[in-house]
């Protein structure tokens, strides 16, 4: 019968048919189960939503952090990706620039005041005829990018021909869903027939006097209001002070919880935020405020004396400002000093939680004041990461979009690139210890060499262009070819933006209790990235100058997937 298996059949099962049968079974079955994994990951690939941005589980990112890698560079993996880099541009934010045909159209509708002809008076820099030559050279000048708005012209003192003036910005090709600042000095010159022309524009940030903190939002050429809480704005002053709870009638109120302890201590930067914003988000889901500490331990990896080192502060990498306006999170050292003052008399309680495996689900019902997790010795049971794992990783959310990179950081970024007026390629050249290593990394040395760079990018740069190189390479003079075809440039070549007369380091300072700051090899690596990506062209070590893989032969395939 036409119906029945193969193998109810009278030969089925002869020893000269075995073989046959057996190799049409499993080719039957293998075909199946191929069926079946295409169906099921189609659905799953259509359902899934990744509930954290580096779009990995939580175990596979735990095994990340735990492994002990062989690899011997760590540059490309040690700057961490934070909240910005994550958002999707706003389009309807950054569509409404000014086109310079908007002022030209407001100069003509102007009300016809006209300026004083008498060349001895001082430029008023509040006249509207000043402000619109102002606004209307900048952008004459600087054409690689959009401008959302202008401040108005501010006077300089002691000057009779000088006007400070802001304005907000981004590069037009610019993929950062953040907006700019720049102030800079005009110097404006007024002749007898009275007409005014400018005859210079400082330099970046020259203005100083046009700086001014920032107001809860702006207004774009459309007149929309644009949320700044949600775009970072790099060039605002910074305002990273501590928050202070109001009262001690405020402080009663409070609900807490803090993590104590623990083995994430000098661990990676990666591994800190991965275990940071579990707290975050566990505060966020309890509905209270995160007492946090804003003291780090800088990992080896980073460092330029190769050793752990303490006494880094928070706000030196990230953006606090963004953080306490956005969250509900205070220092320790003030909430500790507060509690001591306040616990016994107002009867506050304490919740000890030192089991990792107890969920946040389990203490939404504890009323307490405070509730504290503390962490053990034994890693990695003891890292504070375990507590949004399991089945606490479809509950609890790490709130990737309140923790930004350090605005001081990202100014520096921003001043290289304006010093480049916007306007450069930008490559990443590795070489170090992996061009050493031969067995591991066969073509690097000779895919990175000077004549090789020059032969890959003859076709991918124009000549004569700057060329940004964010490298490990500690000889620069090792690139000096290139400068027969381009204009190189290296993060050193801006060190002034980091030295003891910079703002940074006054900040930092200052922020470190009178002690100067050192521009670790973390801040290096992250301002050396942060350059290269901001480059029009961007040519990467790896697929673009070589075809090694990134962690070595055989790899490539991996990291793919």
């Amino acid at each position: 019968m036409s119906g029945r298996s193969a193998f109810s059949r009278t030969g089925g099962f002869r020893p000269e048919n075995l073989g046959q049968n057996a190799v049409s079974l499993i080719g039957s079955i293998g075909f199946s189960v191929l069926v079946i994994g295409v169906v099921v990951f189609t659905i799953i690939a259509a359902t899934y939503e990744p509930e954290d941005p580096l779009f990995h589980p939580s175990d596979k990112i735990t095994t990340f952090l735990t492994s002990n890698s062989n690899a011997t560079l760590k540059s490309d993996d040690s700057i961490v990706k934070t909240g910005e880099d994550f958002m999707a541009a706003n389009q309807t934010a950054f569509a409404g620039f000014i086109n310079i045909a908007d002022v030209e159209t407001s100069e003509n509708d102007s009300d016809g005041n006209q300026l004083d002809c008498d060349t001895n008076i001082p430029i008023d820099c509040k006249d509207p005829e000043v402000f619109h030559l102002m606004m209307k050279a900048t952008m004459e000048k600087f054409k690689d990018i959009h401008f959302y708005k202008f401040g108005k012209p501010v006077i300089v003192e002691g000057s009779s021909s000088s006007c400070d003036m802001a304005w907000r910005y981004r590069p037009k090709d610019g993929k950062a869903a953040a907006f700019y600042k720049d102030y800079r000095r005009f110097v404006i010159e007024k002749s007898g027939n009275c007409s005014v022309s400018v005859m210079g524009i400082g330099e970046y940030h020259s203005g100083v006097n046009a700086r001014k903190r920032k107001r809860p939002g702006f207004r774009n050429s459309s007149g929309g209001k644009v949320d700044d809480f949600a775009l970072p704005v790099v060039g605002e002053a910074v305002n990273d002070s501590l928050p202070v709870v109001e009262s001690e009638n405020v402080f009663k109120e409070g609900h807490y919880l803090v993590y104590s302890g623990g083995g994430d201590r000098c661990k990676s930067m990666n591994h800190f935020l991965w275990s940071f914003l579990c707290a975050l988000g566990e505060a966020q889901y309890l509905n209270r405020t995160l007492v946090m500490d804003l003291t780090l331990c800088l990992s080896s990896v980073y460092t330029l004396s190769g050793q752990n080192e303490e006494g880094k502060d928070f706000r030196f990498y990230f953006d606090f400002e963004h953080l306490k306006e956005a969250a509900s999170v205070l220092d320790q050292v003030q909430f500790w000093a507060d509690w001591g003052k306040w616990y016994k008399k107002n009867g506050l309680k304490l919740h000890l939680v030192e089991d990792f495996r107890v969920t946040p689900m389990k203490l939404l019902d504890v009323k307490d004041t405070l509730i504290m997790r503390k962490f053990g010795t034994v890693e990695p049971d003891n890292y504070w990461y375990g507590v949004c794992e399991g089945e606490t990783e479809s509950v609890v959310q790490r709130p990737w979009n309140l923790l930004w990179k350090s605005k001081r950081l990202m100014e520096i970024v921003s001043a290289v690139a304006s010093r480049l007026n916007w306007d450069y390629d930008a490559i990443h050249i590795e070489r170090g210890d992996k061009a050493r290593n031969k067995e591991v990394w066969p073509n690097l040395e000779k895919d990175t060499s000077p004549s090789s760079i020059l032969s890959t990018l003859q076709d991918k740069i124009e000549q004569g262009r700057n060329l940004y190189i964010a490298t490990n390479e500690p000889e620069v003079s090792f690139f000096n070819p290139l400068k027969d075809k381009y204009k190189p440039h290296f993060l050193d070549e801006f060190k002034d933006l980091w030295d003891e007369s910079s703002e940074w380091y006054s900040e930092t300072t200052k922020l470190n209790g009178g002690n100067p700051v050192e521009f670790d090899g973390y801040m290096r690596a992250s301002v050396d990235t942060e350059v290269f990506l901001r480059g029009k062209k961007q040519i990467e070590t790896f697929n673009d100058l070589t075809n090694d893989c990134r962690d070595g032969i055989g790899t490539c395939n991996v990291a793919a997937s």
